[in-house]
């Protein structure tokens, strides 16, 4: 045998071990199993504890979503800050890159900024329920 393909007898001893494995557990819960006792009851979605209820999926509010797409910003934001700042120091020796790289992501920290206060003003952060305009009248309408 060639002594490259050798190395990957253990992976393959590997796979066989893990295909036998998980083939004997789904065999013996077949056969061990009690599949011919079902019932309405056991067949009804778990909800836990409770009784479902309503439809599957119920209509969120557009702020929820809101605030959903703002914490992906705002969590990228820390993966890219993340890697920066760890070779800061490193690329701050160059004298090329020094400025270059700082305001950079300064740039990057002030575009983040804007939108920050853009969601503030928005009022995407406040968590209070809204109240409900009622359409202006009609003219002429009787108030």
């Amino acid at each position: 045998m060639d002594a490259q393909l050798a190395q990957y007898i253990p992976v393959l001893i590997l796979l066989v071990l893990a295909a036998g494995v998980s083939g004997g557990m789904l065999l013996l819960s077949h056969l061990l199993g009690k599949a011919g006792r079902r019932s309405p009851v056991k067949d009804t979605a778990y909800e836990c504890g409770m009784v479902p209820v309503g439809t599957g999926s119920p209509r969120l509010s557009v702020k929820f979503y809101l605030v959903a797409m703002l914490f992906i910003l705002f969590d990228i934001e820390v993966v890219f800050l993340y890697p920066w700042a760890v070779v800061f120091r490193d690329l701050l020796r160059d004298a090329t890159t020094a400025n270059l790289i700082f305001w950079a992501m300064m740039s990057f920290v002030g575009v983040l900024f804007a939108g920050y206060l853009y969601a503030l003003r928005k009022g995407a952060f406040d968590w209070r329920e809204s109240p409900r305009r009622e359409p202006p009248a009609a003219p002429g309408a009787p108030n």
